[in-house]
């Protein structure tokens, strides 16, 4: 199972879709929802964003931060539907995955034991902490 985290906490999945890879959305035109992986482009969804309503980019390891850029592209191709980073990505970097365009991280049971809905609350007023913020005050 795994948990998603949003801006309100803690919650279950509610998507009632298939999620189809990026290599197999030619095989499925209807397809709603799409897995890209960190090595994958934002351009590959060209001339496909409007159709979708998720898309889903893979975190392999905290320390791969290749899906926040991925994330910021779809934002600048025009994507405004649901992005969410899932994976191994830490409370810490949550803010970040808001800031670059994600609307909610998918974690593991056992991440979500080892770093309760605490410890993301306490970053869900990521656009108050920005370090932006602070330069022109």
């Amino acid at each position: 199972m795994s948990v998603i985290v949003t801006d309100a906490g803690f919650g279950a999945d509610t998507l009632a879709v298939a999620i189809v890879a990026l290599a197999e959305l030619d095989q499925h035109p209807d397809a709603v929802a799409v897995d890209l992986g960190p090595a994958d482009r934002a351009s590959a969804l060209v001339g496909r964003l409007t159709g979708l309503r998720l898309i889903r980019i893979a975190f392999p390891a905290f320390n791969d931060g290749r899906g926040f850029t991925i994330a910021q592209d779809l934002r600048r191709m025009g994507f405004t539907g649901t992005l969410r980073a899932a994976g191994h990505v830490l409370a810490d970097q949550y803010a970040m995955a808001r800031r670059s365009g994600f609307d909610e991280v998918e974690i593991s049971d056992a991440l979500a034991a080892r770093q309760p809905e605490p410890h993301w609350q306490f970053r869900a007023d990521w656009r108050d902490h920005d370090h932006r913020t602070r330069l022109f005050a």
